[in-house]
């Protein structure tokens, strides 16, 4: 029986990157994740004996194995458009990590993500100066934004995403899909595709109560499925915001009377907060509070006219890992809110694994 290829992942979060890569046959030997119940969930997916919980720079080098791909994508919260934009934000240094296990390690192919404004950072100009002349001189870089919709993913989630290949130029790979098709290419995968047949009322708004040992610690978990398909318990004042957005509207759609004076009072920008999902499109992005309506566009596609046949809540957080192609079976550690965050700081799997396809020939 033939061994896939091997790889570590750096940043590793919850596992989201490496549910693409293990789909298309690739095997980690050291994962490393700071945030303990990330670190868990991973863990729980992967198997706890080669996932690392702790600082990236305790990492020894002798810790660090040979292997043919590294994979990860440094916190990016410097970046982000939700973010300080501070380039002196320490989160923005930790890409120097990920270059240092590139160079003990030696792969033939490194994968690093990042949210889309990360190719206009001060920090990505010091990453191709480090390809040029410094610490990963012996790989050829090719880099740019991908959208997630594009490979598959029921998502319009864009990401930057380089390559790094010694073993010879590796191009991004071409788009699978595309919201009108063409040249054989295949129609953008829809809500519809992930949650349809969920139940409209979930039947909790908890989680069960359990907890396992991991790292020595206890942790809530491990949650699966139907687990995580709780829902919340809105006041009546925003029951009646939800019920005046149809899909694809948002707060523009709620009665004046009805907005909180910030909204009130801005009457342009921020389009997409209260918004409700549409049926047949993919979602936008989603983000670590995807729990909060007014963060973005998060409330369940199903409305018409007629109230009766209006499902008016949030998505749920099984829904939302859906949304983000984890598999219906993937386990879960940690409180709501940091599941929460772990689904929403993930790389969707799709996205992962149609990189993964197209790198793996690359390997010798």
């Amino acid at each position: 029986m033939s061994v896939g290829p091997s790889m570590i992942d750096l940043f590793a979060g919850c596992g989201g990157m490496t549910v693409g890569f293990a789909d298309q046959g690739f095997t980690s030997k050291l994962a490393v994740e700071w945030n303990l119940f990330a670190a868990a969930t991973y863990a729980a997916n992967f198997g706890e004996e080669h996932t690392k919980w702790g600082d990236i720079a305790e990492v020894s080098d002798g810790e660090i194995p040979d292997v043919d791909v590294i994979i990860g994508g440094p916190p990016c919260q410097g970046f982000s458009n939700l973010g300080s934009k501070d380039v002196d934000d320490p989160r923005n240094q930790l890409w120097k990590q990920y270059m240092r296990f590139v160079q003990v390690a030696k792969p033939q192919v490194f994968v690093l993500e990042n949210v889309s404004r990360f190719r206009n950072s001060s920090e990505f100009q010091l990453l191709l100066n480090e390809a040029d002349h410094g610490m990963i001189k012996d790989y050829e870089l090719t880099h740019g934004v991908l959208l997630a919709a594009d490979y598959g993913v029921a998502q319009r989630r864009p990401r930057t995403i380089v390559i790094g290949s010694r073993v010879g130029r590796i191009d991004l790979p071409t788009p699978t899909h595309a919201k009108v098709p063409t040249g054989g290419l295949l129609p953008w995968e829809t809500v519809r595709s992930r949650i349809d047949g969920l139940p409209a009322k979930p039947d909790s708004v908890e989680m069960p109560k359990s907890s396992v040992p991991v790292f020595g610690q206890s942790v809530s978990g491990r949650f699966k499925g139907m687990d995580l398909h709780f829902g919340r318990t809105p006041r009546q004042l925003s029951l009646d915001r939800y019920k005046h957005v149809p899909p694809g509207g948002g707060r523009f759609d709620v009665p004046r009377h009805l907005l909180p004076r910030c909204w009130r009072e801005k009457p342009t920008g921020t389009t997409d907060v209260m918004g409700r999902m549409i049926w047949d499109a993919p979602s936008l992005t989603i983000r670590t509070e995807f729990y909060k309506p007014e963060k973005g566009q998060y409330l369940h596609p199903q409305w018409e006219p007629d109230e009766s046949k209006q499902v008016n809540r949030v998505i749920t957080h099984y829904e939302a890992a859906l949304l983000q192609d984890f598999p219906r079976d993937f386990e879960w550690c940690g409180s709501k809110v940091e599941i929460a965050r772990q689904i929403g700081n993930a790389v969707p799997a799709g996205l992962a694994k149609a990189i993964a396809r197209h790198i793996k020939p690359y390997l010798s």
